[in-house]
């Protein structure tokens, strides 16, 4: 959900940062030794227009500054799941799943 955050879609107030500011409230809920699944679109970074973001997974890893990353997986535009891949495994993706596995120390 955190990619249409700050979109007005659900009523909420438009927002460039919303994805960040929804991230930086994980960050701060989550407590020590916790862990934080995290899945949104990822690929060429862009805005659908009141529908979703695509991030870059590296600028998922900079909203999650101080945690851990444990794991790295996704699904590709062609239904292909795939585990514990590098970050530019979807750098070209339209519209890839990427899912994250933070731990806060």
């Amino acid at each position: 959900m955190a990619e249409h955050i700050g979109l007005g879609r659900y009523g909420d107030p438009l927002n460039f940062y919303g994805t960040r500011l929804a991230c930086n409230v994980l960050k701060r809920v989550l407590a020590a030794g916790g862990n934080l699944y995290f899945a949104l679109p990822v690929g060429r970074p862009r805005v659908c227009f009141n529908a979703h973001r695509i991030h870059a997974p590296e600028t998922i890893m900079e909203y999650f500054t101080g945690l851990e990353i444990v794991e790295f997986c996704g699904v590709h535009d062609d239904e292909r799941y795939v585990e514990r891949v590098g970050l530019d495994e979807f750098r070209e993706s339209e519209y890839a799943c990427g899912m994250f596995w933070f731990r806060k120390r």
